[in-house]
């Protein structure tokens, strides 16, 4: 499994970047090789990506969800891949979104874009597209969802 670990500090409230988050099927106005993503119950969701020449489709499962806190999720099946996006208040209209991701590539063409670094620059990336989405908006998300997944009962 490899790694990925990065941040960006975006200017709109904590609120406002978790919001926008849970917002899911608008990923692809973001996130370059992401081309479709289906919200498929509160915690699943169905993604089409085209990434490297490889298009997969493939399912994740949200595993813990607190908001304005953090987002977890799993890949459900292959490709294998895991991570966190957290969300920490800075100042009052600044927030900073940390993102810890692990995946393992699959096949030559993924391992070779490992090698290379491509997915980081690609995180890299789609979170300073991010940024520019989120800031563009002056402020305004496309919609939210509030609910809790795998919360302790005793927090």
């Amino acid at each position: 499994m490899s790694t990925i670990e990065r941040s960006i500090d975006v200017a709109v409230p904590v609120r406002t970047a978790y919001n926008q988050w849970t917002q899911f099927e608008d990923f692809p106005r973001f996130m370059e090789g992401v081309d479709r993503i289906e919200q498929v119950s509160d915690t699943r969701t169905h993604w089409k990506t085209s990434i490297a020449g490889v298009t997969r489709e493939f399912d994740a499962e949200i595993t813990e969800q607190r908001p304005d806190e953090r987002i977890a999720w799993t890949s459900v099946d292959t490709p294998r891949q895991a991570g966190v996006v957290t969300f920490h208040r800075i100042a009052p209209e600044t927030t900073r979104v940390m993102l810890q991701m692990e995946f393992a590539p699959e096949g030559a063409a993924e391992k070779a874009a490992e090698r290379l670094k491509i997915v980081e620059r690609r995180v890299n990336g789609d979170l300073d597209r991010f940024k520019k989405f989120i800031e563009a908006r002056q402020g305004e998300e496309t919609g939210a969802w509030r609910g809790e997944v795998g919360q302790d009962p005793t927090r």
